[in-house]
Formats: C-alpha cells, structure tokens, sequence
C-alpha cells in the first residue's frame, strides 16, 4: 500500500458516510499479567452512541497514520505456518454469523497474549468493514460515473489500547459551591494513542491483497518483532531508520569519515531526483517505489564526486554492513528531512540539498563554521555588518 491508498481509507472513518460500512465492532477486555479475557463484547457499530462512535472513528484513523516503514509496515505473511492469522483472518473476513466472527476474532486475541505480558490491562478493538472507492466522479451529461460505479472491499482493522487508571482531582461543585475530591474508580481506554493494530487485508491498485497486512505501531520505527513473527506470522521487516542507517555506514567504508560538504549534498541530491522522478511519474499507481541496490550506489557516488569509486569497493562495503547480498535501499528512506550540525555555540538546522554551501574552515587559528547566505542576515532587528575574510 502506498501512502495515497492509506489516506483515501482513513478519511473514510466518519459518521453516516456510505462509502464506509462499519458492521461489527467487537471489543475485548484483557487483563494484566495473567492475559486472561476478562469481558468482551461484540455489537453492530451502528448501535453505539453517537459519542463512542465517534471517539472510536478517531482511534481507528490513528491505527492508519504514520509514515511508511517508521509507523506503518506492509507486510508479507510466512508461508506453511500451522493456525496462521493470515488464514484466521480470512476466515473472520469470510464469516456469515457474528459468532464465527468472534470466535476468528478470539483466536487472534490468543496469539496476541500468548507470549507476551503487558504490566496494564488492555483492550482489542475489531471492526469488520466494507470499504466503497468510488472509480470516477459522475458527469452531468451520462447517467452512469460517480456512486453508480464503485471498488468494494471488505477488511478487518484491530486496535491495542492501554488501560489507563483515573486520576485524582479537586472538582468545584457549581450547585453546592464548594470544592469536592473526584475520585472515579472506572478504568479509561486510551484512545488516544494505540499500542499496535493492523488492517487486513492490505489494498494494491483497488484490489484486495490477501497476501499482504498493514501493520502499525505505536512507536516511530520501534516495531513489535514479536508481534510481527509470532502473532501475524508475517516476515521479517527493515525500519526506515535501519535503512538510513546501514546506507550511511557503506557511505563511510566507501568514502572514509571525513567528506566534503557538497560530495555529501550531492549524494543527497542524485537520491532525491530518483524519488522526485517517480512521484511525478504518470504509472506511479503502478509501479514499485524506488529502490537502490550496489550498483545504483556506485554510480550515485560516482557523479557526487567521490574518487576511486569501483563495483567491489562498492560490494565490498555492502557486504560488511548488510547481512543480506540482495537488499536493495527505499529510496525514500535515505534523505533526512533535515540536517543538524550541533556545535557548543549552537545548533543549526538546515536542508539536505543547502548542505553544499556549508564550509568548515579555519580562520586565524580557529575552526569556524561557514554558511552562504544569498540575503541580509537579521538578528533582534539589526541588519548584521557584513565583513570581508
């Protein structure tokens, strides 16, 4: 799933809208320690309150916010695992009464807390959807367009959410007027900020991709491996900041640690064309976002100015820091968003691709950072005088 197919789903989670179908929400109360199911209880959505409906609408847009591979991960099912949840959610997709729904449901909750123990009690939120996209927008001269021709798919959304315990308040009593101790003993669902969830299955080009799940988690690239291997059973996955990581770790064996500032900004540059190019592209519904393998590397460091830049000191550095010969980088992953040089006088803050007119020099003896700036530099409202080395 790209980052558009997330978007048109999530603006989809709303009151009354026909395009999305909320039919059964089914929520589970665990408790701590012990992962024992202490309440659960299985309902049509539409027969909540207005207000439930909408604090839980608001908890499921948060299940399908985030960045690709830091929040959100598209993930490959395993293949031949025994009681896998990609067959027990298919069955729950498939199910024609609410009790083999919540009995698919259940079985997800048992892999869930099979092995893992929370220090809170938690609650898991299942909702069986159908998702309507419509294919174009109606025209005044034809009868057909619009609603009259619509992608359905039907999926399931789970959410894990932390129990928190109310707190005590002082609260000022309007009719008495006097100041009174709130002591509330019902526990809250923090709705606010899940712990993990997951849409299943995952959508490609407005179809329904069985094989796939998007997973979220509550943390920026901390996933749950755990959660991931043994309760979706799903492959092994590399984080954007693994990514970024491993990329600048081949940079140093291939250039060394010490680099001028526009080979560096250069680098950055040649990566940001290849991802510019295909978020322009007219097919780019269709194709696979961007990625660099060795060679791409190499000739990417070779129009940056690096010297000496050959395929197996390219290899060779791949090698050394990525266990896997074949991985190939997410192009998207490699550009910081930003760049900050910290210093114990400050810290600037600057875009990647302005990095080549940043020069560390040293002038009369000192080590000076040296910025180019194409206008009047104002602090405090004084234009500053501008001197000549």
């Amino acid at each position: 799933m790209n980052k558009k197919d997330i978007a048109n789903i999530r603006k989809q989670f709303k009151l009354d809208n026909h395009l999305m179908q909320i039919r059964d929400i089914f929520n589970v109360y665990v408790k701590k320690e012990s992962g024992e199911i202490y309440h659960q209880v299985s309902q049509p959505f539409q027969m909540l309150e207005q207000e439930p409906q909408e604090l839980f609408l608001a908890n499921f847009k948060k299940v399908l916010t985030g960045t690709l591979d830091a929040k959100l991960f598209e993930l490959k099912f395993q293949r031949d695992v025994e009681d896998s949840a990609q067959s027990i959610l298919f069955e729950g997709l498939q199910a024609d009464t609410s009790d083999d729904w919540n009995e698919s449901m259940l079985e997800i909750v048992g892999k869930m807390f099979a092995n893992t123990v929370y220090e809170f009690d938690t609650v898991v939120t299942f909702i069986r959807c159908e998702y309507r996209k419509v294919t174009k927008k109606r025209s005044a001269e034809s009868e057909v367009g619009g609603d009259d021709e619509v992608y359905s798919n039907e999926f399931i959304l789970c959410s894990l959410n932390k129990i928190d315990q109310p707190k005590r308040a002082l609260l000022f009593d309007y009719i008495e007027k006097e100041f009174k101790s709130y002591n509330v003993v019902d526990p809250i669902i923090n709705l606010e900020s899940p712990l993990s969830g997951f849409l299943f299955p995952a959508f490609n080009d407005n179809a329904a991709d069985v094989n796939h799940i998007l997973y979220y988690t509550g943390k920026v690239n901390q996933p749950d491996f755990t959660f991931i291997g043994d309760v979706l059973n799903c492959e092994d996955i590399i984080t954007a900041q693994e990514d970024k990581d491993g990329f600048e770790l081949i940079l140093k064996e291939v250039i060394g640690d010490e680099v001028d500032s526009r080979v560096i900004s250069s680098v950055y540059e040649e990566i940001d064309k290849v991802v510019q190019e295909y978020e322009e592209s007219e097919d780019k519904e269709e194709s696979e976002a961007p990625k660099l393998d060795y060679r791409d590397i190499e000739r990417i460091l070779t129009v940056s100015g690096v010297e000496n830049v050959d395929t197996a000191k390219v290899e060779h550095a791949f090698k050394s820091v990525i266990a896997d010969e074949t991985h190939e980088f997410k192009a998207s992953n490699l550009v910081p968003k930003s760049i900050k040089i910290s210093t114990r006088l400050a810290d600037v803050t600057i875009n990647p691709k302005d990095l080549k007119n940043v020069k560390y020099i040293t002038y009369e003896g000192k080590r000076c950072l040296l910025l180019e700036v194409d206008e009047e530099v104002v602090v405090e409202g004084f234009r500053l005088e501008a001197n000549t080395l």
